[in-house]
């Protein structure tokens, strides 16, 4: 569906917070989205850096010390992000990737909707969503939110496909990030930036990254999502190539950091 008045484009689903729940369970990481999320930690870290390299070049060391990320799974990138900043917090649905971050990582992560945690009178200087706002029922809302807990100056980092992008234009309804009911929102530019300036955020880059993929989880989406031919995975991986990552950069996600007037 396509908005009339803005041109924002979101999934003509309504799914109940339950339903939403039983998404990201532990399979969707496992055999579902991902073959395996945590076989997977040396390719997703990388991308985290790169993230994190870019990011960094807005962080002021002592005006940005308390970072929180919202979506973080398994807790790779707050992993990283701990030598840079004076305290790393996240916060994420999945019972098993919370349980990973605190029990296996150490981490200060929490299992909760964003809308419903109490942050009390905390505040955080930076806030990053990686790859997760395109998930949300209500992502308004949990702009709203994180700019209460925000003072001037705060960073906003997300992650995003661009529905206006050449490559998701020319695919089309086929355009790999095109999958409901785990995407519901579908940000370009230029809403991205709407919805941002509303909630009294600044865009300072807005630029498309690319993303590290191991031969593994490539042959897992070509042979197990899309084809249906299973075999053809498992003789990849037979061969111990699946360890082996590629750099692309597509030009349809977008990579957006905001500082809060």
């Amino acid at each position: 569906m396509r908005c009339n008045a803005c041109g924002f484009v979101f999934a003509d689903a309504n799914l109940t917070d339950a339903e939403l729940l039983k998404l990201y369970r532990k399979s969707y990481f496992f055999g579902e989205e991902y073959s395996n999320y945590l076989a997977d930690r040396s390719v997703l870290q990388k991308n985290f850096t790169l993230r994190l390299r870019e990011l960094m070049k807005f962080v002021e060391p002592p005006r940005h010390k308390r970072l929180l990320e919202i979506g973080c799974a398994y807790g790779f990138f707050l992993l990283s992000a701990q030598n840079h900043f004076e305290r790393v917090q996240g916060i994420d649905i999945s019972e098993d990737g919370v349980r990973y971050c605190t029990e296996e990582l150490g981490l200060n992560v929490i299992q909760s909707d964003l809308l419903e945690a109490d942050f009390a009178e905390q505040e955080f200087d930076v806030v990053c969503l990686w790859d997760t706002i395109e998930h949300l029922s209500n992502p308004h809302l949990y702009i709203q939110k994180i700019s209460r807990h925000m003072n001037s100056g705060a960073l906003l980092a997300i992650t995003t496909g661009d529905i206006e992008s050449l490559n998701a234009r020319l695919k089309k309804e086929t355009w790999r990030l095109l999958h409901p009911p785990t995407h519901l929102q579908y940000f370009s530019r230029r809403t991205m930036e709407l919805l941002l300036d509303r909630n009294q955020f600044e865009v300072v880059y807005n630029r498309y990254c690319g993303f590290y993929r191991s031969v593994d989880n490539i042959s897992y989406n070509l042979f197990v999502l899309r084809s249906e031919t299973p075999s053809l995975h498992q003789l990849v991986s037979k061969t111990g190539l699946g360890s082996l990552s590629l750099y692309l950069n597509l030009y349809d996600i977008m990579y957006v950091i905001a500082r809060k007037r």
